[in-house]
């Protein structure tokens, strides 16, 4: 199954590292961060695995959860954890998805026979509360991902899902957005930005971020 951006994503029921998981009731109101990995007992996964336990405070922040997936089964993940836990001197408080059959792999077209016909690539599927796929990213197993950056990407989705704004290249919270274009009546101009905004070009107008 191929996802693209808007798509509603699949749910499932699958095992984790805290019990069985049906993807829609765990995931409720929250947006979700679901991430993938090629194996258990791999050196980049794990040190990505105890950033993101690290950064628990920034997604719950954002209502955010996290949730990762490897093809190993429960027990595996288990003895993994502890292995994480030791070496990236955190606690491990998401679960991870054992998806040793291959179901949810196969659901979000995780696995790239060109890459790795068994193992799944590192993909970041980032879906709103509504369960639509709003951003994936996908890196080849060699590279481990910046979890800066799908933060950035949080608060640009959360942002621009809200206000009638885009956010620019190299755009953080707190920079200048970018007016949306549709917009063109100088009164609901007025309206949705009181700070006002600056005229680049007809269609480049920028503006204070307009939730700070």
């Amino acid at each position: 199954m191929v996802l693209r951006l808007g798509d509603t994503v699949p749910n499932f029921t699958q095992q984790s590292t805290l019990g069985a998981i049906d993807f829609y009731e765990w995931a409720g109101d929250s947006w979700v961060v679901l991430f993938s990995h090629p194996a258990d007992y791999t050196p980049v996964c794990t040190t990505e695995l105890g950033t993101v336990a690290k950064l628990k405070a920034e997604f719950d922040a954002r209502n955010v959860k996290p949730i990762a997936l490897s093809v190993d089964d429960v027990e595996s993940h288990n003895g993994w954890t502890k292995d994480i836990e030791e070496t990236q001197s955190t606690t491990l408080n998401y679960p991870i998805l054992a998806d040793s059959d291959r179901k949810v792999s196969d659901l979000y077209d995780m696995i790239h026979p060109n890459a790795d016909n068994t193992l799944t690539v590192r993909t970041v599927f980032i879906i709103s509360p509504d369960k639509k796929l709003k951003l994936n990213l996908t890196y080849p197993a060699s590279t481990g991902r910046n979890f800066d950056e799908i933060l950035r990407v949080i608060d640009s989705l959360q942002l621009t899902a809200y206000h009638s704004v885009a956010t620019p290249a190299n755009w953080n919270d707190g920079d200048d957005c970018v007016i949306v274009p549709s917009i063109k009546d100088p009164e609901e101009l007025k309206q949705k930005f009181p700070k006002g905004y600056t005229e680049v070009k007809p269609y480049l107008r920028m503006t204070p971020q307009p939730n700070k």
